[in-house]
């Protein structure tokens, strides 16, 4: 099987959830360090100008957005399961709240109360986080802090019966999910440790997450991962039909059409490409760029929009 190539940088909050998964699952891969803001020429090779991080290369494979990956990791590493005791929708299911309650609440104070963020990250991230109003941010504080808070609560009274993780004795997706914005609260948010402290079942739960570790990682160059992907051919897409999909999304976009896939919450540029697969969870689209060759390009349908260019 190719390497699993990872593109990130190390204070990415989205990474973290990926690196975990990599230690609960024994995983040696290799890390590629991207730039923190635009431009990212090396990655947009890859990725048509998708600009999230993190981005997972499997070969001339490029998987985009943390709940593909996930799941493309389970395929690859069934066991030990990210979603035991079939609680694959259940943990899918609180991706939005983690990516938007949790997370937007989160960032907002990164970016308020932090005065050692560079300031070309705080140009990028005014332009890249549209849920942010930084006309009124100082204002926003004390919401951004209730709305934290509240969060950090769910999280406590998930763990009220003495349960090790969210969903029971075996860590899964679901303590990534709950995790990656406690992870950015102690690295970005000024008095993380004050506002964590009265929460005793997550500061116990936080540990224990943290000790899954990262996996086996050992570093690998921006230039090496384009040469692999332009020296491989990516793996056949299986049909909507072997995948057990049921009906297509979105049907009167033909397989084969040209189209643009960006994500509907935030960074949403358009990435574009032909359409091979569209089903009720992935999309996947061929691309082909000028350095690297024939490219398919992996997103989950959840949160993501496909428009057919005319």
């Amino acid at each position: 099987m190719s390497e699993i190539i990872f593109h990130h940088f190390d204070s990415s909050p989205f990474a973290e959830k990926i690196r975990l998964v990599f230690g609960l699952k024994s995983i040696a891969w290799r890390s590629v360090e991207i730039p923190m803001v635009m431009p990212k020429p090396d990655l947009t090779a890859l990725t048509g100008g998708y600009r999230k991080t993190p981005v997972m290369q499997v070969g001339a494979d490029i998987y985009c957005d943390t709940q593909r990956i996930a799941r493309e990791l389970e395929r690859r590493f069934p066991s030990p399961s990210l979603f035991p005791d079939h609680s694959e929708g259940l943990c899918l299911a609180l991706s939005h709240w983690s990516d938007t309650a949790f997370f937007q609440a989160g960032a907002g104070l990164s970016m308020a109360t932090n005065d050692a963020i560079p300031e070309a990250v705080l140009k990028d991230r005014r332009a890249f986080f549209n849920f942010l109003d930084f006309e009124d941010l100082d204002a926003e504080v004390p919401h951004l802090f209730a709305s934290f808070n509240v969060q950090s609560q769910l999280v406590e009274n998930m763990l009220a019966d003495g349960r090790s993780f969210i969903l029971g004795e075996q860590p899964s997706w679901a303590d990534m999910l709950a995790y990656f914005p406690v992870w950015m609260c102690r690295g970005n948010i000024t008095g993380a440790n004050d506002l964590l402290q009265p929460f005793a079942r997550l500061c116990n739960w936080e540990q224990r997450v943290s000790a899954l570790g990262h996996g086996e990682r050992s570093s690998m160059s921006s230039m090496e991962a384009l040469e692999v992907a332009r020296s491989a051919m990516p793996e056949v897409i299986p049909t909507p039909e072997s995948v057990g999909s049921g009906p297509a999304v979105q049907a009167e976009i033909p397989i084969g059409a040209r189209v643009d896939v960006l994500p509907r919450d935030y960074g949403s540029a358009r990435v574009r490409g032909e359409l091979l697969l569209n089903t009720h969870t992935d999309i996947a689209i061929r691309r082909n760029d000028e350095r690297m060759g024939e490219l398919t390009l992996h997103f989950p349908r959840n949160g993501y929009q496909i428009d057919q260019v005319l």
